[in-house]
């Protein structure tokens, strides 16, 4: 379990990361180099599920016999398919993490909703439903080892 106190908000207990593949994960199918280390190191602390259509077929062949729960999701409607899967958890105890579109509704309900934007850019919904922004999967995964970098970014 991930605790932050942000001043001028209520504290967070959060126990799972969701995490959308491509775009967020990956680029063209293929892990970022150093995204799997922080995400082992990350899963001491949280259950970290992935979300996917698998538009390029290699998420379950990258994530199998790892410590990630990999679901696919129907290649129609992928929004709501994603909100759905972070109600399912608690949206109070999780963070998600996305960069597309089809990511907005499940950066809005989390509770801690982080937008990346790296080579595919990001969705401008989807930045507008995140509480915070990073440049790039690694400065956003480095924050949850570094918890007073979102302190410092969030707080009132």
């Amino acid at each position: 379990m991930l605790h932050l106190a942000i001043p001028g908000r209520p504290p967070l207990a959060l126990a799972n990361l969701v995490l959308d593949y491509n775009g967020t994960l990956a680029v063209d199918g293929q892990p970022i180099p150093g995204v799997m280390e922080r995400l082992r190191r990350l899963s001491e602390a949280l259950h970290i599920h992935v979300l996917t259509a698998d538009t390029f077929g290699t998420a379950t062949a990258h994530c199998a016999g790892t410590l990630l729960m990999l679901h696919v999701i129907p290649t129609e409607d992928q929004a709501s398919a994603k909100l759905r899967y972070v109600e399912r958890l608690g949206t109070d105890a999780c963070i998600a993490i996305g960069n597309g579109r089809n990511d907005h509704l499940m950066l809005e309900a989390a509770a801690l909703g982080i937008a990346v934007t790296q080579t595919e850019g990001a969705s401008p919904t989807s930045l507008a439903a995140a509480d915070v922004v990073f440049g790039s999967i690694l400065d956003a995964l480095d924050a949850l080892h570094a918890p007073k970098r979102l302190v410092a970014t969030l707080r009132t």
